[in-house]
């Protein structure tokens, strides 16, 4: 059993019920079990337009090798309706979860980059995160609250919302 970090976004339709909904099955993963969420954490989009994300980390322990979380990750977007259009990056969908990090996992691939080669740069990851961690730092030892402030610092408009498990 490794300990992994999900990112979890959506900003279309019911952002925070889908949240809700990909939790659950996050729990009904065989091999993986739910350790910690963070509440959703409500964010203007990067890098693209639309409405604002509801965003949250989960940290799971997961026996499963990183790829085959990664595949069963993209199974549960495709579940709530995920699109990936072509050449558009930065979409508005209605679930994104992101494999942000594995324990002990480094990754350069084209399919797969562990940890998550932007969450570093991302107040709408490291808020959450950081909730959820308080003690976890960045590859530069940066702690994350420190990071999502900074972030927040420069302009990357995010604020906490309600607790996604009840």
């Amino acid at each position: 059993m490794r300990d992994a970090l999900i990112g979890l976004g959506a900003n279309l339709g019911d952002a925070l019920g889908t949240l809700r909904a990909a939790l659950a099955e996050l729990r009904r993963l065989p091999g993986c079990r739910l350790l910690r969420v963070s509440s959703c954490y409500r964010s203007a989009p990067v890098d693209a337009s639309g409405p604002d994300y509801c965003n949250a980390v989960a940290l799971i322990s997961s026996a499963l090798p990183a790829h085959e979380l990664l595949a069963a990750l993209q199974g549960i977007e495709l579940a709530h309706g995920r699109v990936r259009p072509p050449g558009q990056r930065h979409a508005p969908r209605t679930l994104d979860l992101d494999l942000l990090w594995v324990d002990g996992v480094r990754l350069e691939e084209p399919q797969l980059t562990l940890p998550h080669p932007r969450m570093h740069l991302r107040a709408f990851v490291l808020a959450p995160l950081a909730e959820i961690a308080p003690h976890w730092r960045l590859d530069d030892g940066e702690p994350a609250a420190a990071a999502a402030r900074r972030l927040s610092a420069q302009g990357q408009r995010i604020s906490r919302g309600e607790a996604l498990l009840r």
